[in-house]
């Protein structure tokens, strides 16, 4: 849907600001903390089968992404020549996204039950996913039913790795 404003009026300027300098950090910060920590997460799950290992794992791994993510936006550049606002208020989103992203589907792990621990973890895995595709049809303007796809299929190849490692560990 096209935008009744000429390109060159403040609103627009102010909604590309908005997309470049928020959205599209916190965007790429849920996408890192929700996909990076899946595969550690059930790896660990399937090996231990102990919930709460899989929980401090899950922990320390949406931690250090997001230390690691926030870091690298803020270095990245310094706004100027981009646009993308200051590297701190980059840093900060992304970082604080990945960390959210990643301790959403890490929390079903204090759950004492391992399956209904897994349970809940693959039902809050597939509503983080497609919040993920949501933001992106409705802030990045992608058409809805692909980023739908693009999103599901990332992320159920990086569960399946988890998922064959932890089985993989588990039986040798």
């Amino acid at each position: 849907m096209s935008s009744p404003l000429p390109p060159s009026t403040p609103a627009i300027r102010h909604e590309h600001a908005f997309v470049l300098q928020k959205v599209q950090p916190a965007l790429l910060g849920l996408m890192d903390g929700s996909v990076s920590t899946l595969a550690p997460i059930f790896a660990t799950a399937g090996l231990t089968g102990k919930p709460i290992d899989a929980f401090f794992v899950g922990l320390a791994a949406s931690l250090g992404a997001g230390i690691s993510m926030g870091l690298a936006e803020a270095l990245s550049d310094d706004g100027k020549v981009s646009g993308r606002g200051t590297p701190l208020g980059r840093g900060l989103i992304t970082g604080l996204a990945t960390v959210l992203g990643g301790m959403l589907h890490t929390l079903p792990f204090l759950l004492p039950d391992l399956k209904a621990a897994l349970t809940l973890a693959y039902v809050v895995v597939i509503l983080e996913l497609l919040a993920i595709a949501l933001i992106r049809w409705k802030y990045m303007r992608s058409p809805l039913g692909q980023t739908i796809f693009q999103v599901i299929v990332g992320g159920a190849v990086v569960f399946a790795v988890g998922v064959w490692l932890g089985r993989l560990g588990a039986v040798g």
